[in-house]
């Protein structure tokens, strides 16, 4: 059988509609999630905690940096003064961090409709399982009839 849910019937086709829309995932609010502020709220929302943590640490991480360089820059340094090195670490470290993060949300951009389709498929195929695994064993396509 090529479609589970052609085996279906209305009422549990009613059924697989009712739970699938309440737990399925909306792709314009996972875009809204990774635009807002790339902090990975679109990951834990798409149930992906682990790179989710990854992009949060990296946003984290590159925050602190700016924020460590523009309070170096703002003191009055000179070219060679023990600040510049630390002002260049602070630079590097938050363009590194900051190139990564942009890299990695514009691939999520164009990775986010798969994952989400990819959710919502898997989501439908749990359900459409357990209404197969309720049905009783005198339903008719199961192959058993009881007399």
């Amino acid at each position: 059988m090529n479609n589970p849910k052609q085996a279906l019937s209305t009422n549990e086709l009613l059924i697989l509609s009712s739970e699938v829309r309440k737990w399925e995932k909306s792709l314009p609010l996972a875009y809204l999630m990774l635009l807002a502020g790339h902090m990975g709220l679109h990951r834990f929302y798409l149930r992906r905690p682990a790179s989710g943590t990854i992009q949060l640490v990296l946003f984290l991480l590159t925050t602190l940096c700016y924020f460590g360089f523009y309070i170096v820059s703002d003191e009055d340094y000179a070219p060679y003064s023990d600040n510049y090195g630390v002002w260049v670490a602070f630079l590097i470290l938050t363009l590194l961090f900051g190139l990564a993060l942009g890299i990695w949300v514009i691939v999520d951009v164009c990775l986010l409709p798969g994952m989400v389709k990819k959710w919502n498929a898997v989501l439908e195929q749990m359900v459409v399982d357990q209404i197969v695994s309720f049905r009783g064993p005198s339903h008719p396509g199961t192959g058993s009839v009881k007399f």
